[in-house]
């Protein structure tokens, strides 16, 4: 567990300064993993405030509790709970409404590290991808469930992958030899569609990369708990309260992008990014996750009329 600790929260010190937190606040935390974010902001609110931190995978929680006790600060409470369901975990709170709002999306470092949650097809172990262990569907399901049609439709839709009908063809010939069941066993299939070659030199992306990406938010629902979420914000969030995601592919990033946009055109809401922050290329070299995230944040209005 303590080798965990070595994840880096990526975009750390933008999302501290952009959201900043004042001491008596209340930050909710929709995607806590394993802390790295909420070890930077906490102190920021102590004393007399409150830090609600979700996440679907207990095994992040019980790392983050671990991480964050040790920080000496009051006012830590952390729940296994979706991030979309927060207006259920702010009421067995006790909380009628928070300062801030903090989601950093997609998959850590250490789901990707461990071969037995199946998030990477660079270490084998079984087609599982759920964020709650409790969730009874799987990738595995998926993978040897759905129709060729419905598996291009899936990769294309979630992850754009333009191949997708030719990897959809290539899975459903490979299911008739058995049941694809491994994460190396699926990335072969998925290689083989274009001779094993695509994407395997230098500097290219492997060509199942967007696969396991586009599988990963359909097993957890990913896309329609992020509407979910963003369809309460306002409700929830204080005026003056600051909102801020980090998302990591065009689907997230888009349906950010467009809520604020019409926030800001109703007048609930104005943003403190005009354009997304990214990484600068220190930290894209030192954290290759951060290569892809984007950054939004805005600022809720005082209501209006």
């Amino acid at each position: 567990m303590e080798a965990r600790y070595e994840h880096e929260p990526v975009l750390l010190p933008h999302v501290v300064r952009l959201l900043d937190p004042r001491p008596g606040q209340v930050i909710l935390d929709g995607t806590v993993g394993l802390g790295g974010h909420a070890a930077a902001l906490l102190p920021r609110v102590s004393p007399g405030g409150q830090y609600v931190g979700l996440d679907l995978d207990e095994a992040m929680l019980v790392a983050a509790r671990e991480r964050l006790s040790g920080l000496g600060h009051s006012g830590l409470l952390l729940y296994q709970a979706n991030f979309s369901d927060f207006p259920e975990v702010l009421r067995r709170a006790g909380l009628p409404s928070v300062d801030h709002m903090l989601l950093d999306l997609g998959v850590n470092s250490a789901q990707l590290d461990d071969g037995s949650r199946g998030f990477s097809f660079e270490r084998d172990g079984p087609l599982d991808m759920r964020f709650d262990q409790r969730q009874q569907a799987c990738a595995l399901d998926l993978v040897n469930s759905l129709s060729e049609r419905e598996l291009a439709d899936l990769f294309y839709n979630n992850a754009q992958e333009t191949g997708s009908r030719r990897i959809a063809r290539r899975i459903c010939q490979v299911r008739h030899e058995g049941r694809i069941t491994t994460t190396l066993a699926l990335a072969r299939a998925v290689a083989s569609a274009f001779g094993g070659q695509r994407g395997l030199r230098p500097g290219k992306l492997h060509p199942a990369t967007k696969v396991f990406l586009a599988l990963r938010m359909a097993v957890n629902s990913e896309l329609e708990n992020l509407r979910a979420f963003l369809a309460r914000v306002v409700e929830f969030l204080r005026p003056g309260g600051r909102l801020a995601v980090i998302s990591f592919h065009s689907g997230e990033d888009g349906m950010v992008k467009q809520f604020l946009r019409t926030a800001a055109a109703a007048g609930t809401f104005v943003e403190l990014t005009r354009r997304p922050v990214v990484a600068d290329a220190e930290e894209r070299t030192r954290n290759a996750r951060s290569r892809s995230a984007k950054l939004r944040v805005a600022q809720r209005l005082e209501s209006q009329g």
